[in-house]
């Protein structure tokens, strides 16, 4: 989309990803209403608007069951509803119930996720039936919902482990794992019946669970309490002191298993693939699970390993191009820095007049910025920096702030095939500190540290500190400080 030659200069509108018709009337409705530069800015709220609608068109997973009944693969989504309600079925999840007098009765919402493989191809269209846990009422539905799930750093400092020591590497799936928590009867929670699927005999009773289910306030600590009781009680792990969803087990001097746990996903890691197969053996006695073989793929992140090297390798290349296609960033011009030395945002550049708050209103700054964050705690440290400053806008970003986000976007386009290799040679943990000059508006020192173990990043950070400090080795104290404890921890 293009405006007319003599305000093209002026500003540089994104490019839509899909080239519709509708396009095309959108660029002669532009051509006739720009006329200064408010005009500009209202045209170019009006492109991102379009563009929304044109991702949504395109969107790899339905928003709604409404939407996925209009959708070509239709069928696909509606096989995933039935395997999900035969399986809600088999675990007894609920039982069908008269309305209770006034009970709060809590709504449900199907969930559609389209599953990749690593080379960013669908294999799998999941359905999922998760309750509407925001009308749950706290102190009569549920108290306590606190649920650990492990650290990126955690899963890397294993890995480390693995390729140094060669150990075995493999992965589960717990399938239903919230289906595995159970609902006390001191906790009675009423939910309506699965939208468009309701029981043909009694349409209108409502379900009384059993157990839980996603999208319950509790379902999440309920399920981490029974996994809890399985690993510990049943086959004799022990709970890691300073990341409780790791779990190591040391019953002789030639065994070692280790599990780390994300929710639903199990790494594996042992000496031996007979101590791995007698773990999956005996976890299957007590919950449902997919063996997923050898460890390649784990929470969106790629692993690969040479075990003739003794490394393993880290890489986020299929997550970092959906997400630029999702934004309409995958024809940009790669560049090779995340941020330019020369850019300084500050929050004079956010929107003042009624046009700039038009055109920012339509720009999806805080959806951008949060893909940006997951790649940037996982695999790459390159984009931290950038990652802290253009966080600081995010309740009101103007145009400069989005610029640089689209800079940091332009980066990945050129690096996203770089990987984190961990092994090769061994060595000890090693970190760095470091803390800049109070040169934000807000007088707050940004400080970052990083540790390494054999050469390459296990645990990095960088974040601005919460008060303004007086003297620089005051900044550098306090960032020391902060380094030291993630030492402790690692």
């Amino acid at each position: 989309m293009q405006l007319p030659t003599e305000i093209a200069e002026a500003v540089i509108l994104p490019e839509l990803t899909d080239p519709l018709n509708v396009d095309n009337l959108a660029a002669a409705y532009l051509m006739t209403v720009v006329e200064d530069l408010d005009d500009i800015l209202c045209a170019i709220g009006f492109a991102m608007m379009m563009e929304g609608a044109t991702a949504e068109s395109k969107a790899l997973e339905p928003s709604s069951l409404a939407k996925a009944r209009h959708r070509p693969d239709w069928l696909q989504w509606e096989a995933g509803i039935k395997e999900e309600l035969v399986t809600l079925q088999a675990a007894s999840t609920w039982e069908l119930v008269d309305v209770p007098c006034s009970a709060n009765i809590v709504g449900s919402k199907w969930v559609f996720c389209a599953k990749k493989d690593t080379a960013g191809n669908v294999v799998c269209h999941k359905a999922q039936l998760v309750a509407q846990g925001y009308s749950q009422v706290k102190g009569v539905d549920y108290f306590d919902t606190f649920a650990p799930v492990t650290m990126i750093a955690s899963i890397q400092t294993v890995l480390t482990m693995a390729a140094c020591s060669d150990l075995e590497l493999h992965q589960i799936d717990i399938k239903g794992a919230y289906l595995n928590g159970t609902l006390t009867n001191d906790k009675v929670i009423y939910m309506c019946q699965p939208l468009s699927f309701e029981s043909a005999d009694h349409p209108h009773k409502v379900c009384r669970l059993r157990k839980t289910l996603y999208g319950l306030k509790q379902s999440g600590r309920r399920w981490y309490q029974r996994l809890v009781e399985i690993l510990i009680d049943e086959l004799g792990f022990t709970q890691c002191s300073v990341n409780q969803a790791v779990y190591f087990r040391h019953r002789t001097p030639g065994e070692l298993v280790i599990v780390v746990v994300h929710v639903d996903d199990c790494m594996i890691v042992a000496k031996t693939l007979q101590e791995i197969n007698e773990f999956k053996c005996n976890i299957k006695k007590h919950v449902e699970i997919t063996d997923l073989g050898k460890l390649h793929w784990l929470l969106g992140i790629e692993v690969m390993r040479n075990r003739d090297e003794h490394t393993i390798s880290l890489c986020q290349q299929p997550y970092i191009e959906s997400i630029a296609c999702c934004f309409g960033f995958n024809k940009l011009k790669p560049v090779s820095n995340p941020m330019e030395p020369s850019t300084k945002l500050h929050s004079g550049q956010s929107p003042s007049t009624g046009a700039e708050y038009t055109a920012m209103c339509h720009i999806p700054y805080r959806e951008a910025v949060g893909s940006l964050m997951y790649a940037s705690l996982a695999t790459c440290p390159d984009i931290s920096y950038a990652m802290t400053t253009v966080s600081c806008f995010l309740t009101n970003p103007g145009m400069p702030h989005w610029e640089a986000v689209r800079q940091i976007y332009c980066y990945f386009l050129r690096t996203k095939d770089l990987r984190l290799t961990y092994g090769g040679v061994p060595s000890v943990l090693v970190g760095y500190v470091d803390a800049d000059g109070s040169m934000a508006e807000d007088c707050k020192v940004i400080s970052g540290y990083a540790f390494l173990i054999d050469g390459s990043a296990v645990s990095w950070s960088s974040k601005k500190q919460e008060i303004v400090s007086l003297l620089t080795t005051e900044s550098e104290y306090r960032a020391a400080t902060h380094t030291a404890k993630e030492a402790l921890w690692l």
